[in-house]
């Protein structure tokens, strides 16, 4: 009457083995999904190691640039017979002579205008605190007192005292990083092919001739960004500074040379540069003449934006806005203002070296081959 069954046993047989589990669709999406996770975290540990060699890395990055820069002027006179030596200390001196002139000019011209300046900022600062005052904001003086007071305390504090030595760390690591850079610059101007085909030993074959690709487009594009944005800043910096000459706002040469050198920052730069220069009218002539430094910064920015820079950039910047505001964004976070401004030209070559990966190997497979000759 009553049936017995047998109890079922495992089909060893059946089950799916590890290789089947691992090239199977789902498998190959977790092998996938493993290699990012690996990928992401070297990438950080990368970072992170580049981070705390910012002393070594930004003087480096600083001076590969550079020398990508005046690769075309060593490339002229090395063709004319002058020896590589002779034809990097004329560059080195060069650099160091256009960029000390202009750090005195800065220097000289802030010196001759710098009481009338602070004078007019005395004045702007009593303006502010009249219209704090009788203004529609209701704030007593008071309120004004309490927050001098705390500025006050701040500044004699021990806290303000230990910010200052932090200040004058960063000025050592700027200067000892800044005397690496020129070390590194000699080096890079002198032997900088030499180098790069030292690092390419150990590949041959379509591996090195990768490598040398990467090299040409690495140096064609740093230094083009570089001459290309040079081109662009000068021309803003020479009507903006000509502008604010002419409305007589004090420091107008060192405002115009602190707008050439935001110009290398992209879409924010320029926006800081004339939001001081605005300021710099405000304190110091009036609301009228700030106006008026807006309105030229503008029509500058506008005119750059639509005609200069799409004609001077257009073979070294291919990036697209938001690849710029993002790789501004990770840059500034990284490194601060050094980052924001190395950001853009290290994703321009990026995006370069990634055109260019297989570029010849792709044209060597699609090249049809060439008939035989048969022999008559």
């Amino acid at each position: 009457m009553f049936k017995t069954t047998r109890p079922v046993q495992d089909d060893l047989s059946s089950r799916p083995t590890l290789r089947a589990m691992m090239t199977d669709r789902l498998g190959a999406l977790s092998v996938r999904s493993a290699q990012v996770i690996v990928i992401v975290i070297l990438a950080i540990a990368a970072v992170y190691v580049l981070v705390q060699l910012k002393l070594v890395v930004i003087p480096l990055l600083i001076a590969l640039i550079l020398a990508a820069a005046a690769s075309p002027l060593l490339t002229v006179m090395r063709k004319r017979g002058i020896s590589a030596m002779v034809s990097t200390w004329i560059t080195l001196v060069a650099a160091i002579v256009v960029f000390g002139g202009i750090i005195t000019l800065i220097v000289f011209a802030v010196q001759d205008q710098w009481d009338t300046l602070a004078e007019s900022a005395s004045e702007g600062v009593d303006t502010i605190q009249d219209f704090i005052e009788n203004g529609p904001i209701p704030i007593d003086q008071a309120q004004i007192d309490s927050a001098r007071d705390s500025i006050v305390d701040f500044v004699t504090s021990a806290q303000f005292g230990s910010g200052a030595v932090a200040g004058v760390s960063v000025a050592g690591e700027l200067i000892a990083g800044t005397v690496l850079m020129i070390v590194i610059l000699f080096f890079f101007l002198k032997d900088g092919g030499a180098i790069w085909e030292f690092f390419l030993r150990p590949f041959s074959g379509h591996q090195l001739a990768r490598g040398r690709r990467i090299g040409n487009t690495a140096v064609q594009t740093l230094g083009g960004y570089i001459r290309g944005t040079a081109v662009v800043a000068f021309v803003d910096a020479a009507a903006i500074g000509i502008g604010l000459a002419i409305l007589q706002v004090p420091l107008a040469l060192p405002l115009a040379v602190i707008v050439f050198l935001f110009a290398f920052i992209p879409i924010v730069g320029a926006t800081v540069a004339g939001a001081l220069a605005a300021l710099i009218a405000l304190v110091a002539s009036g609301p009228i003449t700030a106006l008026i430094v807006v309105i030229i910064v503008v029509v500058v920015n506008q005119l750059e934006g639509n005609f200069l820079q799409p004609v001077v950039m257009a073979q070294s910047l291919k990036l697209h806005p938001l690849v710029i505001l993002l790789a501004l964004a990770a840059g500034t976070i990284v490194g601060g203002i050094v980052g924001a401004v190395l950001s853009v030209p290290i994703a321009a070559v990026a995006w370069a070296i990634i055109k260019v990966w297989n570029k010849q190997d792709a044209v060597a497979e699609v090249r049809p081959k060439k008939p035989s000759k048969t022999r008559r």
